[in-house]
């Protein structure tokens, strides 16, 4: 048996689901196809998916063709869903990009197939919907070759575009160095979807059960029921089964995607993807054995929300779904203040959709504050201090010099170790250097997660320039009531240090900038270009294409929103724009 992992992906509504669902039906596996407007897909289980009709979550199905079993999986196409799409692109064989026949290339589909040539993923491409009217064949070719700068071969001829008969022939043809094949269809009628199963294992790299060492990913984690936590294991190589021992925990359960849907089983092979329970410790992105690392292509969010309950007795209880949620998606990135707690978010659908579920499946109503940008510190400068073991203002048993100092833009936070003789280095606790160098990382890192202004302390060097313990013996220092040191002193000290090195430095507040790009009707210019100036936008290249004018350029990530919210009107309809994170800089 041979393995592909197939990624269904998409710009929101190009019909990704319902192709989920036409493949599902063709193979056998489902007896009817579910509808997205009826919310009763196989994919999409979610309530609140099955409401909205988008997909929030990804999710996992399985069929056979021939000899190759392909782990179909759908995943979101609404950009504030990216998390997910990021997490699932670790582990596929090949991808299945759907272009709409109607409206052709969109914004996510280009950010979707810049992530896929950076990971080298194959692709194969399916124009949907050409049974709509206004489907284009000719036109949307263009569009993909000039929007998407690839180079594409159509693997047939499109008959009737636009018609509810609309057809797709399969032709023989050789494949240029480079190209990508196409195919044209129709997820509804059903035309194309033959042609394009056909030829999915061979024009993507399928796998053969690979034997050695045990290696896999986690790449989703659930909840059941019961409230038991589920991790979702894209098996490379090897075999786990129940009752075995892996770095997280021990498998309880098992049960492997096979036909369909998942059913009990008592082993998952090289090859399958399978929902693992008893790994309580599991996170997102985990692996077991020597799996290939993560690679991340899209940027993290760069907004956030301050959410509170509407009941105060339900703030814990808030707190704790949160938490739960943050193990679902971890760029959620839950953190607390004195007073609030606070979400990372792609978007105002992505907060909508997170205060639903809270209601709904946690039951805390909860009220969100203004959505705003995640602002970052900088030192100003370069600081230093000490505190010295045994000195009256010290609370604990430890020596601690830090000097912290700038570093460059979007290197995040260095710790080093200073010219600290090895005798002065609490060994005796941290048993190596090694070990010691990385609990004080861990120290440093936490204690910079809220600076003077109480944002994270970030794109700096902080290096250790003193260091001393005490054992407790007396010797070489005076005897008296001072405790024997221990980890906990380095600990509780670390923060204590950088707080007052901080002081002493300062520190600048920086915004997230995000690059843009901005294809415009001509006829638009005079309203769109006040309205950058507006938002603070600086274009810094424009050229033209056709009746079209392009800017590309950087705006403050808190306008992105307000910029989404004008453009149609600006453009009558007709502006398209697509943007991503570019670096921080100093807030105005």
């Amino acid at each position: 048996m041979r393995y592909l992992n197939l990624g269904i992906l998409a710009h929101v509504d190009a019909g990704k689901t319902s192709l989920t669902e036409r493949l599902l039906y063709t193979a056998g596996v489902i007896d009817k196809i579910g509808s997205v407007d009826a919310g009763n897909t196989q994919t999409d289980s979610l309530q609140l998916e099955q409401q909205r009709g988008i997909t929030i979550k990804s999710a996992v199905a399985s069929f056979d063709i021939g000899d190759t079993r392909i782990n179909l999986i759908d995943t979101p196409g609404h950009p504030d869903f990216i998390a997910e799409v990021e997490r699932v692109l670790n582990i596929l064989d090949g991808v299945v990009l759907v272009i709409s026949a109607v409206e052709g290339v969109q914004p996510q589909t280009r950010i979707l197939m810049r992530a896929l040539q950076r990971l080298h993923i194959p692709v194969v491409i399916f124009v949907n919907k050409i049974d709509r009217i206004g489907a284009r064949s000719q036109d949307v070719l263009r569009e993909i070759t000039a929007r998407l700068e690839i180079e594409v071969a159509p693997m047939g001829r499109v008959a009737n575009i636009g018609q509810a008969i609309a057809s797709f022939q399969s032709m023989p043809q050789t494949l240029a160095p480079g190209s990508i094949p196409l195919f044209f269809g129709s997820a509804i009628t059903g035309a194309g979807i033959k042609e394009l199963m056909n030829n999915l294992s061979t024009l993507l790299p399928a796998t053969h059960n690979a034997t050695q060492t045990t290696s896999g990913t986690i790449f989703k984690i659930d909840r059941g029921s019961r409230g038991e936590k589920i991790a979702y294991l894209s098996l490379f190589s090897g075999e786990v089964k129940p009752r075995q021992r892996v770095p997280f925990g021990k498998i309880t359960a098992l049960q492997v995607f096979r036909h369909g849907q998942a059913q009990a089983a008592t082993s998952l092979t090289a090859g399958e993807i399978g929902k693992v329970w008893g790994l309580e410790n599991a996170r997102v992105g985990d692996t077991i054995g020597i799996a290939s690392s993560t690679h991340f292509v899209f940027a993290p969010p760069t907004l956030e929300a301050a959410v509170t309950a509407k009941d105060d007795r339900q703030q814990g209880r808030l707190y704790a779904s949160l938490k739960q949620l943050a193990e679902q998606d971890p760029l959620i990135n839950l953190r607390q203040d004195d007073h609030r707690l606070y979400v990372s978010l792609y978007g105002e659908v992505q907060k909508e959709v997170i205060g639903t579920t809270l209601a709904k499946d946690f039951g805390v109503q909860v009220t969100f504050e203004r959505t705003q940008p995640i602002c970052i510190e900088r030192p100003a400068g370069v600081g230093y201090a000490i505190q010295f073991l045994q000195e009256e203002t010290n609370p604990t048993s430890a020596t601690i010099g830090l000097r912290i100092e700038p570093g460059q833009s979007g290197s995040g936070i260095i710790f080093k170790l200073g010219a600290i003789p090895p005798r002065l280095l609490p060994l005796y606790i941290y048993k190596n250097k090694h070990s010691f160098v990385e609990h004080m990382k861990e120290y440093v890192d936490n204690a910079l997660q809220t600076g003077p202004h109480g944002l994270q302390v970030t794109d700096c060097i902080v290096t250790m320039t003193a260091c001393d313990y005490y054992v407790g013996d007396g010797l070489g220092k005076p005897i008296s009531d001072t405790p024997k040191t221990t980890a906990a002193h380095f600990r509780k000290l670390t923060p204590i240090i950088l707080k007052t090195a901080l002081q002493q430095t300062g520190t600048t507040i920086c915004e997230p900038i995000c690059r843009f790009t901005l294809e415009i009707p001509n006829n638009s210019l005079s309203k769109v270009l006040p309205a950058l100036a507006q938002l603070h936008a600086t274009p810094h290249s424009t050229e033209t294409r056709h009746q079209n004018c392009v800017f590309k350029g950087f705006i403050p990530s808190a306008r992105i929103h307000d910029l989404q919210q004008q453009l149609p009107n600006l453009t009558s309809g007709e502006g398209f724009m697509e943007y991503a994170f570019e670096r921080y800089e100093a807030q105005l």
